[in-house]
């Protein structure tokens, strides 16, 4: 029997098995597509549309799909963002040519190619002291109305209409990623191992703003939200950024915060973004009460072993992502990109609890073809 988006989703987050594997693709930042492959994409398929961005922001450069790619996409899943200061926002668009972009946080980005953004602008490099917290001048006003204003009617006609799984993805950086961006992260990193007071103090300050703005969302979305999403990158290529031990002594406290701050305010998943090998703190996310974990970066050490990922997981965990971006998407053939999603889904799939998706963002490399064969891939097999 055939099932609506939202009802295949809810299936797989119950750990049952739908009528197919579920599809995440084109909703946020971390399950998006970038804006070339998307150009490329509406060609092929031949669909005329406007080129808009997620947050609409061109700097992140992750493209906001039209609602004809994400039915072509097969998408289940449909995004509801929050949006940066008003006055942020328009200072920003009339900003000089090539001139930096800078956030509400007063941190930003550098053009370092035409076209290609990345964060470079770090205003509290040299801060070492509570006082130099207490003083920093551009805290974001997280009451600002404009953030949420659009929220309440997005998420009820969405959920009016019934067919898409709705995913909230207020853009935050959340605490780790957002200290990184005030400070750079070696000079952050450097701080939690020589001047921990300093680095939780500037933790809580990210977490209590996180949770200001959040509090503003979830009250906005009221009970339309099936799923929301949080993160923080924690591993790299092979190993974890920082110990599991002073992961559990430092940021795990931030995390479990957070997530029950969420918890005691909706009845949405909790859908955690992590790229990297973070397969030593999978019992720490079940713990704190993860109920989606993304983008499972099967090319980063023992994140590869997906056999014991769904062992460790199943019944406690849903797995999201495992469609590899660095290899497979952008420089395989299509048969090639078939052949693995066939993989993944053979392994993570049975019985529930796996959604289908890139690692991470579609990037620039991936043509268009590659993205079309791993969707189809889905609906040629995963039923």
């Amino acid at each position: 029997m055939s099932m609506t988006s939202r009802e295949r989703v809810l299936t797989t987050l119950k750990f049952q098995e739908p009528d197919r594997v579920p599809i995440i693709l084109g909703v946020s930042n971390a399950t998006g597509i970038k804006m070339r492959p998307y150009q490329r994409l509406k060609e092929l398929l031949g669909i005329q549309a406007e080129d808009r961005y997620v947050y609409d922001w061109p700097e992140l450069g992750t493209a906001l799909p039209d609602e004809a790619t994400m039915q072509r996409l097969h998408s289940d899943v449909r995004g509801v963002l929050d949006r940066l200061p008003k006055a942020i926002h328009e200072r920003n668009k009339n900003r000089p040519e090539h001139a930096d972009c800078i956030d509400d946080w007063g941190t930003g980005q550098k053009e370092i190619e035409p076209g290609i953004w990345y964060p470079g602008i770090h205003p509290m490099t040299d801060a070492g002291t509570i006082e130099e917290i207490e003083n920093y001048p551009n805290w974001p006003d997280m009451d600002d109305p404009y953030r949420v204003s659009h929220v309440a009617e997005e998420t009820r006609k969405l959920r009016g209409e019934n067919l898409y799984a709705v995913m909230g993805t207020p853009w935050l950086l959340f605490p780790f990623e957002r200290a990184f961006a005030l400070q750079g992260m070696d000079k952050f990193l450097l701080n939690m191992a020589m001047n921990p007071k300093f680095a939780k103090a500037l933790l809580q300050k990210n977490l209590d703003l996180c949770k200001q703005l959040m509090g503003h969302f979830l009250k906005a979305a009221g009970d339309n939200l099936d799923i929301i999403k949080i993160g923080d990158d924690l591993g790299t290529q092979e190993k974890l950024m920082i110990s599991p031990r002073m992961y559990r002594k430092i940021l795990k406290p931030i995390h479990a915060d957070l997530i029950s701050f969420i918890k005691e305010r909706t009845n949405a998943k909790v859908f955690f973004h992590t790229d990297g090998d973070v397969f030593d703190l999978i019992d720490d996310f079940i713990e704190m009460g993860v109920d989606i974990l993304n983008p499972i970066q099967t090319s980063a050490g023992k994140m590869s072993n997906l056999e014991e990922l769904k062992k460790k997981t199943y019944g406690k965990m849903v797995l999201c992502g495992a469609v590899d971006t660095q290899h497979i998407l952008p420089y395989g053939t299509p048969e090639e990109v078939e052949k693995e999603v066939l993989r993944v889904m053979d392994i993570l799939a049975p019985g529930g609890g796996y959604m289908v998706a890139s690692v991470h963002t579609v990037m620039h490399e991936v043509p268009p073809e590659n993205i079309l064969a791993m969707v189809d891939a889905v609906e040629k097999y995963g039923k």
